[in-house]
C-alpha cells in the first residue's frame, strides 16, 4: 500500500510543480505554506532521523510486527467504514482479518489473515464522508499531520476519538504508543519522501496535488468518476 502510494506521488510530480499560484481548492494558501514549512523543519530536525535510526537499527522483522500490530488495531474501525459506505462484504471480512489476526496472530504481531486471502482495506472517516457525497473542501496543512482538507480534517479528528491507542492508560504509556507507531510509519515513508524530494520543484504545491488526487482515489476505490472540465 505505502509504496502504491509513493508511486502515485511520483506520476504526479510533473503536474505538481506546473501548478499554478492561485489554486481555488487552498484559499488559505499562505496559512498553509506556514504550517508545512513548520512541518519540514520538524521532520528534518527530529522525526527523519529518529525514524533513520528506528529503521536501520531495529531488526526488520521486529519492524513487521511492529506494523502488523498497528495495523490489526485499524481493522474494526475500517469494517465499520466499509460498512457505512454499503460495502458489506469488504466490511465483514475487515472483522474477520481482526479475529483471526488477533487471535491466530498473537494480537495482531503476525498478519496471518493476508496469507488467508483476506485482503487489507483503508478506509476512514474521510473516505467516508466522501462516499455520501461531501466535498473536500479546502485544503488544509495540520501540524504534524500533514496533508489534510475541510472534510478530512473533521475525519480525523473523529479518528482520533475511535483509536484504541486514544484510551490506553496511563497518559505516559498511551504517548510512548503514539511515539512508536508514528516512528515507524514514517520509517515506512522515508524512500518515499527522498525521491519527491528529488522530484519536486515546489514541495508544497506537489504535496498538495498528490494529496487531492490519492483522496480522490481512496474515495472511489482506484474508480474515481471522470472530472468535468473548469
Amino acid at each position: 500500500m505505502r509504496w502504491r502510494a509513493a508511486a502515485l506521488l511520483l506520476a504526479l510530480a510533473a503536474a505538481g510543480c506546473a501548478t499554478p499560484n492561485g489554486e481555488p481548492s487552498d484559499p488559505l494558501e499562505g496559512l498553509n505554506r506556514g504550517v508545512h514549512a513548520f512541518n519540514n523543519g520538524f521532520d528534518r530536525v527530529l522525526a527523519r532521523p529518529v525514524a533513520t535510526a528506528y529503521r536501520d537499527w531495529v531488526h526488520d522483522e521486529i519492524r513487521n510486527r511492529v506494523r502488523s500490530f498497528f495495523s490489526n488495531l485499524q481493522d474494526p474501525m475500517i469494517g465499520l467504514h466499509n460498512m457505512l459506505q454499503g460495502k458489506f462484504e469488504d466490511g465483514f471480512l475487515d472483522w474477520m482479518r481482526f479475529a483471526f489476526n488477533s487471535t491466530i496472530g498473537l494480537f495482531g504481531l503476525h498478519d496471518i489473515a493476508t496469507d488467508m486471502g483476506y485482503d487489507k482495506h483503508e478506509e476512514d472517516f474521510g473516505q467516508t464522508f466522501g462516499r455520501w457525497g461531501i466535498g473536500a473542501g479546502p485544503y488544509l496543512v495540520l501540524p504534524f499531520l500533514g496533508p489534510s482538507s475541510a472534510r478530512d480534517g473533521v475525519g480525523t479528528v473523529l479518528g482520533v476519538l475511535t483509536d484504541a491507542v486514544t484510551y490506553v492508560e496511563p497518559e505516559a504509556l498511551r504517548w510512548g504508543v503514539y511515539g512508536v507507531r508514528f516512528t515507524q510509519t514514517r520509517a515506512d515513508y522515508l524512500e518515499a519522501t527522498r525521491l519527491i524530494e528529488e522530484a519536486a520543484l515546489d514541495h508544497y504545491v506537489f504535496t498538495r496535488d498528490a494529496f487531492f488526487q490519492r483522496r480522490r482515489n481512496l474515495v472511489y476505490d482506484g474508480r474515481p468518476p471522470r472530472e468535468e472540465a473548469r
